[in-house]
C-alpha cells in the first residue's frame, strides 16, 4: 500500500490562480499545485531558504527541493513555452493564523456524488458580508442528506481571495447574505449557484434549502464596500438595505 502524502501547510489560497500567455497558448495547460505555489512564495518571494521553507510547511528539507524543482520546472513551461498555467489541487492545510482563531480544516476533495454548499459564516450563523467573512461552513450533502459539515477558516479578506477559496473547495453552492455585484459575478463564471441575502442560522438556511424552502433575496447586493469599522453588518444589514 502506498504512503498517505503528508498534507503541506500553506499560509493560503492563492488569490490569482491562471495565467496565459499573449496569443493561442501552445500545448496543454500546466497545473502548477497549491503547495508547489507556496514553496515558490516562500522561496522566490521572501528569499526563506529550502530548511526554512520546510519548516513553514511541516515537511522535510528533501520534499521542498522535490516540490521546488518540480514547480519551477512547471513555471518555465509557461514562460519559455508558451503554454497556460493554473494554480489548484495538491495536498496542504491551511496555517493556523494566531492562537485565538480557531484551527484551520482541511480542505479535502469533496468526491463523486457529493454537492458541496458553502455558508458564510460566523458564530452558528450566517455572516452578513461576502467580502469580510472569516470562516465558511462547508456541508457535503449525498442523496439529499448532509454527510458532514466542516468548518473553514479563510484566512484572509477580499473578494478575490474568498472567491479564490470557493473555487478550491469545489463549492456548488454559496448561501450569503450581503455580496456585491462583481462577486456575484464571480461565483456566477464558477457555476456556484447563489443565495444572497440570506439571514439566521447556517443549519437551518441549509436544511431550508435542500428542502426547496430557501428563497432568494432580492435585495442581495451590498454596496457598502468602504465603509467605517464600527458599522455592524449583522441582523441582515447587508442582506438588506444597509443604512450608515
Amino acid at each position: 500500500m502506498a504512503r498517505p502524502i503528508q498534507r503541506r501547510v500553506i499560509e493560503s489560497i492563492p488569490e490569482y490562480k491562471s495565467f496565459h500567455t499573449d496569443g493561442i497558448p501552445s500545448g496543454s495547460e500546466v497545473v502548477l499545485s497549491t503547495d508547489e505555489f507556496e514553496v515558490i512564495r516562500l522561496i522566490d518571494k521572501h528569499r526563506l531558504s529550502q530548511e526554512e521553507a520546510a519548516k513553514e510547511m511541516g515537511v522535510s528539507r528533501a520534499t521542498i527541493a522535490s516540490i521546488y524543482q518540480r514547480a519551477r520546472e512547471k513555471i518555465a513551461l509557461l514562460i519559455v513555452d508558451g503554454r497556460s498555467l493554473t494554480i489548484k489541487g495538491g495536498a496542504f492545510v491551511i496555517k493556523e493564523s494566531n492562537k485565538e482563531s480557531k484551527t484551520y480544516n482541511e480542505i479535502n476533495d469533496k468526491g463523486d456524488g457529493i454537492m458541496r454548499i458553502a455558508v458564510t459564516y460566523d458564530n452558528g450563523r450566517i455572516f452578513q458580508h461576502f467580502g469580510r467573512t472569516e470562516e465558511f461552513k462547508v456541508y457535503d450533502v449525498e442523496d439529499g442528506a448532509i454527510k458532514s459539515s466542516t468548518v473553514i477558516n479563510t484566512n484572509g479578506q477580499g473578494h478575490g481571495a474568498l472567491l479564490g477559496v470557493l473555487d478550491s473547495l469545489g463549492a456548488d453552492v454559496l448561501i450569503c447574505g450581503g455580496i456585491g455585484g462583481g462577486a456575484q459575478s464571480g461565483v456566477a463564471a464558477m457555476g456556484i449557484e447563489l443565495y444572497g441575502g440570506i439571514d439566521g442560522e447556517a443549519d437551518e438556511a441549509v436544511k431550508a434549502y435542500l428542502e426547496g424552502k430557501l428563497e432568494q433575496n432580492s435585495n442581495a447586493n451590498c454596496n457598502h464596500h468602504h465603509h467605517e469599522e464600527s458599522h455592524n453588518c449583522s441582523h441582515g444589514g447587508c442582506g438588506g438595505h444597509c443604512h450608515h
